[in-house]
């Protein structure tokens, strides 16, 4: 037996109020003083009336099943402290519903409640069952976390919402503490990520700032993906082969730098980190964003991104160092066309041989320079580079001027080459290049 308050006509379900020790509903110790009563057998009754939830209860026949929730606004509505066992009896169980006991089926019978016979001490006690009860399901294939209001740069405290391919959204999921809402923070982004994954070195859900913008709408969500040669930039993930030629936007690895501009160190403490290659940086930095990178593309163009997580930040900086390797190992050479007064010429880059300039009509070599030759580069910002290079025999600096259409996939392909030619002689210059992994591990 147990008593039960509230109702529609009190604006809340009806609960459970009180328990009486050794009866049914107290020996399956699974209903607690607290818990609201969702259905009975069955039939939704969250908005039926007092009245109503105890005639189903009486007319529910010899096994009656409830599935009940655990309110936190019950203790109040109870008028007892938050987390009391409830009003002392010597008839009353005491129990009250720990959250984790929400969700569950009771399968019960509700009239035998005597107590079983010695020769038989089994045969009539009531039969329980229990089990979740699954009331949403998110999908995580390529789902997406955000931690903050929409609109703005304001984080939810302690707080995040998964939203699903399909659309399905958990809503806001509230924690107690900040540990509880990182440590499931960090489980569902694992999750998904491996999830993921699939032929691919890297993809996932970032924020990209937006140009021109107003305030109110600084960041939008992109999907972005580190495969074969290309890194793509979706609105929507790709889910068949066709999505892939359909990417907003496509770019060589080769041709792509990748920056990181913003970590959180403590509370009162950023780090920029202005890896800089001669090319001008446009983004404000003034956002409270923490764990903000970009990507920097041909004809001085950038992609300015946000993530959740300091880890995240990690194993994009991470994923594009290898993706850009092994697309210079895979391809070896990357030739451009250029020109210097008036001839037309072209200028190759390769991972074995280095640099090689040589004319466009006769193919006739016109200069070779190894990597370990290039001592230094300056350019105009727009087309024409200064490459200087130090000959092995006199030791003099020679200085090599070429013109570019895009300059800037030329500089990052430099970059990009010998960056993969020192990693393929030191093991451990990938990892002495990562900030974000350093100051993750060193926090």
């Amino acid at each position: 037996m147990h008593l039960l308050q509230g109702g529609a006509e009190h604006k809340v379900p009806v609960v459970i109020s009180k328990m009486f020790k050794d009866q049914a509903a107290d020996q399956t110790g699974m209903l607690f003083i607290g818990d609201a009563i969702m259905q009975v057998n069955g039939i939704n009754v969250e908005s039926a009336t007092h009245e109503e939830v105890v005639h189903l209860l009486r007319n529910a026949g010899d096994e009656v099943t409830i599935t009940v929730q655990y309110l936190r606004e019950a203790p109040s509505f109870l008028k007892l402290p938050l987390g009391s066992p409830g009003p002392s009896s010597d008839h009353s169980s005491g129990a009250s519903s720990p959250l984790f006991d929400s969700g569950l089926h009771l399968n019960g019978n509700s009239i035998n409640t005597a107590p079983s016979s010695p020769s038989s001490p089994i045969a009539n006690e009531p039969k329980y069952e229990k089990r979740w009860l699954d009331t949403l399901s998110v999908p995580l294939s390529m789902a997406r976390i955000s931690r903050y209001r929409a609109g703005t740069d304001k984080l939810r405290s302690n707080a995040f919402e998964v939203l699903a391919l399909d659309g399905v959204s958990t809503g806001i999921l509230q924690f107690y503490t900040a540990q509880e809402s990182a440590d499931w923070l960090r489980a569902i982004s694992t999750n998904i990520s491996d999830l993921t994954l699939q032929n691919v070195i890297h993809m996932g859900w970032v924020h990209e700032r937006l140009e021109g913008t107003d305030s109110s709408q600084l960041y939008k969500f992109k999907f972005l993906a580190l495969k074969g040669s290309s890194f793509y930039i979706f609105s929507t993930p790709p889910v068949s082969t066709l999505d892939w030629v359909r990417a907003e936007k496509i770019y060589n690895l080769c041709e792509v730098l990748f920056k990181i501009h913003k970590l959180w160190l403590a509370d009162d403490c950023w780090l920029q980190a202005n890896l800089y290659l001669g090319i001008h940086q446009d983004f404000d930095l003034e956002d409270h964003r923490p764990y903000c990178f970009s990507v920097m593309v041909g004809h001085g163009k950038s992609h300015y991104f946000n993530v959740e997580l300091c880890s995240e930040l990690a194993v994009w900086e991470k994923s594009f160092q290898r993706a850009i390797f092994l697309e210079v190992q895979r391809t070896g050479s990357k030739t451009y066309m250029c020109s210097w007064q008036g001839d037309t010429l072209c200028f190759t880059v390769d991972f074995a041989l280095g640099f090689t300039c040589f004319d466009s009509k006769t193919k006739n070599v016109l200069w070779r320079f190894k990597f370990s030759q290039l001592k230094g580069s300056s350019d105009d910002g727009k087309t024409r580079v200064k490459l200087l290079f130090q000959n092995l025999d006199t030791k003099q600096i020679e200085t090599k001027e070429l013109e570019f259409q895009d300059l800037t996939a030329v500089l990052h392909c430099i970059h990009s080459f010998i960056a993969a030619k020192v990693a393929s002689v030191d093991p451990v210059f990938i990892d002495s290049q990562s900030i974000a992994r350093k100051y993750m591990y060193s926090n």
